[in-house]
């Protein structure tokens, strides 16, 4: 039997509580950070745990995150997080974390169309969005690799390091989605 939740190289699973040791660890590369978010305070150890405590504790809805392993081994190597749900368009966006060291390797590439199976084949939503730093070329390259398009440029409108920085909307719509990935059976 095969899960929509498991690709070639790696498997999207709920957070554990012991998660939280990997995400200290990405979280003291502030460029990672900032890719992934912002730079956010310090987190004590113990913060980690709450927040992962959480996490794993959270209840099925339509903004969650997802750990990223590996299949091969079973190692955490980021994250992903569904958010902006707007029911009645029918549009969600998600963001996507790789820790530093795994990074190159395809494991967005193979974690992405992971989740929007699930959003657009079992949930029905009909347009994934994401925002992505105009500097990040390598993360605009890979969602246009997926099929993604090119929305607009919001100018000046994220800041961090001291000055302002543009980001980059992109779009995927389920058909647009799905001629590249067809919907597994339902046998």
């Amino acid at each position: 039997m095969t899960s929509i939740w498991t690709g070639e190289r790696v498997r999207l699973r709920g957070v554990e509580p012991e998660d939280w040791a990997a995400f200290r660890r990405f979280d003291e590369s502030s460029v990672d950070m900032r890719s992934a978010d912002m730079i956010h305070l310090p987190r004590s150890a113990a913060g980690y745990r709450t927040w992962t405590a959480e996490l794993a504790g959270a209840r099925e809805g339509e903004e969650f995150m997802l750990a990223i392993e590996t299949r091969a081994d079973q190692v955490l190597v980021g994250a992903l997080s569904t958010s902006a749900v707007e029911r009645r368009a029918g549009r969600f966006h998600y963001g996507i974390a790789i820790g530093r060291d795994h990074q190159r390797h395809g494991y967005a590439s193979d974690a992405i169309p992971l989740l929007l199976t699930y959003m657009f084949g079992e949930r029905r939503f009909h347009k994934c969005e994401v925002r992505i730093y105009a500097f990040n070329e390598a993360s605009i390259a890979l969602h246009r690799k997926l099929g993604f398009q090119p929305e607009g440029r919001l100018r000046d409108h994220e800041y961090f390091a001291g000055r302002h920085h543009d980001l980059v909307l992109m779009g995927l719509t389920k058909d647009e989605f799905t001629a590249r990935h067809p919907f597994p059976g339902v046998t």
